[in-house]
């Protein structure tokens, strides 16, 4: 599915990656006590960042990137019943994988 949202500058368009609903003992947790997921995958980027001379600064992720991101990081939107984030490139803390 496209998604008709393009990020602007450092941004990044995010899709969190549910957590499983099982854990090891079989113990089903439901959705009210599930943690926010600090998985997810890059769908877009924006246009990239600006130094002080005016160059652009490249991205260290890429669209298809799974990334790991704080719990509480980034502006979350629904796009058709999805939920999505924005966030600053800078806020992902790592490349999984």
């Amino acid at each position: 599915m496209a998604v008709n949202v393009r990020p602007l500058g450092d941004r990044v368009l995010v899709k969190p990656l549910e957590a499983s609903e099982t854990k090891k003992g079989g113990i089903i947790i439901p959705d009210t006590a599930k943690e926010k997921p600090q998985e997810g995958e890059v769908i877009a980027l924006g246009t990239g960042k600006r130094d002080d001379e005016g160059k652009l600064i490249a991205f260290t992720v890429k669209a298809g990137d799974k990334v790991l991101m704080p719990k509480y990081g980034g502006t979350e939107i629904k796009i058709e019943d999805e939920a999505y984030l924005i966030m600053r490139e800078e806020d992902i803390l790592g490349i999984i994988g």
